[in-house]
């Protein structure tokens, strides 16, 4: 694969620095490194689509600027690695994609207020209930796959998913503290170096910054290192999660 090659060739940078040159300005490794990754940018894009994708579909097309703009806002203090940001902004995209322009095709019925020959209204409200289902199916699994990734995330600071919950404040307002404690946290690049760095709370300086105790945040590391992870991140459904919980 061009990909086990142009690693190959490139040996002794990581993938990750190759895209710290490549913000930096230098095109020609930008180009080399979306060619060798076009098939992983095409398996994505299938799995979404549910069909094998050729390089002259459209949707390979926003696949590979997908890809680009994940180069382009790629950051390894997110937590996650280059191609699992990429396949997450490539999914995205290729969805909005298919939605605009089924949405697109249905104006065009309105308007016209048209029908095609071999097709019914019954047929059109089973087409339409098949997108509405197609789309909820492409956000579970989106949703799952953001849940793996972040319980991989998780367990590199010795943590399980299970900890978001069981150690979740009881009480509202504690649990409006504890995130407002990770959002100052995530928020001041010096203590959020120290947290992917060392893997641990940097509790003496955060006590610091919050109004809250040191015994309540030692109480609540684990949620708060868990809270800071979905902060640093872009996993949608986690950040979903915490409007929920910020609404109780």
């Amino acid at each position: 694969m061009l990909s086990l090659l142009f690693l190959a060739k490139k040996k002794k940078r990581t993938l990750e620095e190759t895209v710290s040159l490549i913000q930096q300005g230098d095109q020609s490794l930008l180009n080399e490194l979306i060619e060798a990754y076009k098939p992983f940018v095409a398996k994505t894009v299938s799995s979404v689509c549910r069909r094998y994708i050729y390089e002259t579909d459209d949707e390979f097309s926003i696949g590979l600027i997908a890809f680009n703009e994940a180069i382009e806002k790629y950051s390894p203090k997110k937590g996650s690695s280059l191609l699992s940001f990429s396949e997450v902004v490539i999914k995205r995209r290729v969805i909005d994609y298919i939605r605009k322009q089924t949405k697109n095709q249905h104006i065009s019925i309105d308007i016209t207020n048209e029908l095609q020959e071999d097709e019914s209204p019954g047929t059109a409200i089973v087409n339409e209930l098949s997108l509405e289902d197609y789309e909820k199916k492409n956000d579970e699994q989106l949703r799952k796959e953001e849940i793996i990734q972040f319980q991989s995330l998780l367990a590199s600071f010795g943590l399980k998913f299970s900890d978001l919950v069981e150690n979740s404040p009881k009480h509202a307002d504690a649990r409006k503290n504890a995130i407002l404690t990770a959002k100052i946290l995530v928020d001041h690049d010096e203590l959020k170096t120290i947290l992917f760095e060392k893997k641990r709370l940097p509790i003496n300086q955060l006590e610091k910054l919050v109004d809250v105790s040191r015994k309540t945040i030692e109480r609540n590391r684990k949620y708060i290192i868990a809270i800071a992870l979905i902060l640093s991140s872009d996993y949608v459904y986690m950040k979903d999660y915490l409007k929920g919980v910020l609404d109780t």
